[in-house]
């Protein structure tokens, strides 16, 4: 960012420098050849004519740098903070990521592309008027006092109603953008629900509720529109109303002969160059002003994240086949603590299960489990280490964790096995998880494309993929959500089977589950309230 100012700073010298030169070179050669006709020939004025060619070909090149310039740097500070977005609402505890989706979704997809005319029109203008608009007026001044002193009187009314307009253009894009990201929200809800309204005969309901929500985007875009149109009509008036008051001004004293014609006509055309920055950067703030309520929401998504981010990072390793225990867990959730105080061990080499009602926080206990969950109350300890001191990455590189919506992303089926490393025999976890037959289903086998979300699979298939990466995995720990909710009794037993053998081999295996059959397998139940054995 130093260096794009440095450079867009320096360009900006250039191109003030190069209009200032063209206008005094300019009245020169028009003054010459009113004044002077005897010096009207080609070869008296060739050099004025080269220099004006030179300045004029100077200021578009440094100009056609300074757009270039600006251009990488947009793209760049657009990617570098929606990368950055994505980084800390990710990274954040799941109850908050759900609840911060849409604001980062709408400021990454839409809002931060309105950051391009800031780089590109506005801060440039912005420079452009810290240097342009007092070198020009200095030469005015140098040439003609009493143009000058005009310009001097005329010239704060633009900054002043830049200023008004600004603080009304700001409180419409904050609107705007709240608008837009509760109009994305639903949108997207509407479209997530189209194939079940499909499958019920009613995929036509939404028709009218999108065409609603279009129409509030449109008057909501419309609204912004107007404050930019009216603004810059204002600022136009203004920047003209000061050229025409030079003009007049130089023209009479012209006229009865108080001014001669290149001091006043080296004034008249400066003119423009004094208000053109100003009013330039009142036009370009409103292409901007999007942009930077974007960026200023982004920079709250990324602060936000500073203060909520779950502790840990302690650079504590929690060793490998050592037990967890629970201790009066307990997690605030929206309809009351899920779980509350649950306590209890998992001890490896057997195999775990926790169960009770739903909603009763099993899938929290699995992110609490894994670092993903600050518990509000009581202890995770592995190894004596409460988790929230482990050192994360290690401690995920020790864990198979298995959602009860696996994680699949587009790609082949081998991709999506191996997506969190490579497994321990790869033939052996998809037998065990009855993924083998599926892939003797699929057109390419393992090679068959994925769309996003595992489109492409059925439910119970994708079921079927993610427990063989979790029953294949060389991790110690298993944490599995669920793990036989989609399927037949036949895979059932063999999965079941398959966490019997890993947790015989001393590995941690806790599974989620209420079926009779998943509770026969295990060592140890544990259930919400209390510890059975």
């Amino acid at each position: 960012m130093r260096r794009f100012l440095v450079a867009s700073v320096a360009a900006g010298v250039v191109v003030s420098g190069s209009a200032i030169a063209a206008a005094v070179l300019l009245s020169a050669l028009v003054a010459g050849l009113v004044t002077d006709p005897g010096s009207r020939s080609p070869a008296h004025w060739w050099p004025v004519l080269a220099g004006l060619a030179a300045v004029w070909g100077l200021r578009a090149g440094a100009t056609w740098l300074q757009a270039r310039l600006s251009q990488r740097e947009a793209s760049a500070a657009i990617a570098d903070l929606a990368g950055q977005v994505l980084e800390a609402v990710t990274a954040r505890d799941p109850r908050r990521v759900a609840a911060d989706r849409d604001a980062a979704t709408t400021v990454v997809l839409d809002g931060l592309d309105g950051l391009r005319p800031y780089f590109t029109a506005y801060l440039p203008a912005l420079l452009q008027a810290a240097i342009l608009t007092p070198a020009a007026l200095a030469v005015m001044a140098w040439y003609d006092w009493s143009a000058a002193a005009i310009v001097l009187v005329a010239l704060p009314l633009i900054p002043i109603f830049m200023v008004l307009i600004g603080l009304a253009t700001r409180d419409r894009s904050a609107a705007a953008l709240a608008a837009m990201t509760t109009l994305r929200a639903r949108m997207l809800d509407l479209i997530a629900g189209i194939p079940t309204l499909r499958a019920l005969g009613r995929a036509d309901g939404p028709t009218e509720r999108v065409a609603e929500l279009g129409a509030a985007h449109r008057r909501s875009a419309m609204a912004t529109l107007r404050i930019a149109f009216l603004s810059t009509l204002v600022l136009e008036l203004l920047a003209t109303l000061g050229v025409a008051l030079v003009a007049v001004s130089v023209g009479l004293r012209l006229v009865y002969g108080h001014v001669e014609l290149l001091p006043g006509l080296t004034a008249l055309l400066l003119a423009p160059d004094v208000f053109w920055p100003l009013r330039r950067v009142g036009v370009e703030f409103h292409a901007a002003a999007d942009g930077k309520t974007a960026a200023d929401a982004a920079f709250a998504l990324i602060d936000d994240d500073t203060r909520h981010a779950p502790a840990g990072g302690a650079a504590r390793v929690a060793a490998a086949g050592a037990p967890i225990r629970l201790t009066g867990l307990w997690v605030d959730g929206r309809d009351g603590p899920a779980p509350a105080g649950l306590s209890g061990t998992i001890e490896p080499g057997r195999l775990t299960v926790l169960t009770g009602p739903n909603g009763a926080g099993k899938s929290t206990t699995l992110q609490v489990l894994a670092g993903l969950i600050a518990p509000d109350a009581g202890t995770v300890t592995v190894a004596g280490v409460p988790v929230g001191e482990l050192e994360l990455r290690a401690w995920w590189a020790q864990l198979a964790w298995l959602p009860q919506r696996p994680v699949l992303v587009p790609g082949t089926v081998t991709e999506n096995l191996e997506l969190f490393g490579p497994l321990n025999d790869p033939d052996a976890a998809c037998a065990a998880a009855d993924f083998d037959a599926v892939l003797g289903e699929l057109p390419r086998g393992a090679a068959t494309l994925l769309g996003r979300g595992g489109v492409g699979l059925s439910l119970g298939q994708r079921q079927r993929l993610g427990l063989a990466r979790a029953l294949g995995s060389p991790a110690p720990v298993l944490l599995l959500d669920e793990p036989t909710a989609h399927l037949d009794v036949a895979a059932e037993a063999r999965v079941l089977a398959a966490l019997v053998r890993r947790a015989r081999a001393g590995d941690t295996v806790l599974v989620v589950g209420h079926r009779h059959s998943v509770l026969e397998h295990a060592d140890t139940v544990i259930e919400v309230d209390h510890v059975r054995v």
